[in-house]
This record gives structure tokens, C-alpha cells and sequence, in this order.
């Protein structure tokens, strides 16, 4: 797959909530489908457009393959559907209202570095994982 239609999630690198989460999905990638870059990287200064100042817009934020950008709660449902098996029904969600759902993440988002940590520097991956990864 080109590294235009790789599926590609863009996570808050400094975020411990966020690393967990990224940790959660390489665990359960058992077809190897998706790649990883840190907001703060090259990557993603390059293929998205600039960020809004208030972190909390853009805690998780997800290229799928067709090239299609989703953040907040539509990125992680169409993650989960997206791993396939049983997660797939969690994408069910999204047939709640997107502000409903955006409520709860935001909820979370405003207090993730308070709840989960805020981390010095962007994770770095392990020797196995550095494929999986972009800067």
C-alpha cells in the first residue's frame, strides 16, 4: 500500500492517554493495516493542514484508506471498525449523533494530560514497531 492510501493514525505523541491507545491498536493490528505518526511530527506538519491551537481538537486524528480525514469520536470508531472481528460493532456508535459522541471525547480530551499524563517527548517506538511508524 503507497503512503497515500495507508491508513494512517495521527496521535498526540506527548499523550499518555493516546500512546496507551496506540499501544491498544498495534496489539489488536493482526493484519499489519495501519501506520503511526505523532501530531508534533513531519508527517503530519506536511499532510495536515495547521492545527488549531486548542489541543484538545486534535487528540486522535485518522487517514483511511481512501485518504479520508476523521477526528475525535468518528476517528475512533472508524478505527475500531476498521481492526474488523468484534471490534467492528463498536463503529456502530457513530449512528449517534457526532456532537453526542464528540461531547464524550472532548470530555476526556480536556483532561487527558491531568488523567493520563502529559509525557516530556513523543513515544518512541521499539525495534519492531519502528516500521509501523512515521516521523
Amino acid at each position: 500500500m503507497s503512503e497515500t492510501t495507508q491508513r494512517l493514525i495521527f496521535f498526540d505523541g506527548v499523550c499518555g492517554l493516546c500512546n496507551r491507545f496506540v499501544d491498544w491498536v498495534i496489539r489488536r493490528d493482526r493484519k499489519g493495516i495501519f501506520m503511526f505518526t505523532p501530531i508534533q511530527g513531519e508527517t503530519a506538519a506536511g499532510l495536515i493542514a495547521p492545527l488549531p491551537a486548542n489541543t484538545d481538537e486534535w487528540s486522535i486524528i485518522y487517514r483511511d484508506a481512501e485518504g479520508k480525514f476523521t477526528r475525535a469520536s468518528d476517528a475512533v470508531l472508524t478505527i475500531l471498525s476498521d481492526l474488523g472481528g468484534g471490534w467492528r460493532m463498536l463503529g456502530w456508535f457513530k449512528v449517534m449523533p457526532r456532537d453526542f459522541r464528540d461531547f464524550f471525547y472532548q470530555f476526556v480530551a480536556k483532561r487527558r494530560y491531568q488523567w493520563f499524563k502529559k509525557r516530556a517527548q513523543c513515544r518512541l517506538p521499539t525495534a519492531e514497531e519502528r516500521a509501523k511508524f512515521l516521523p
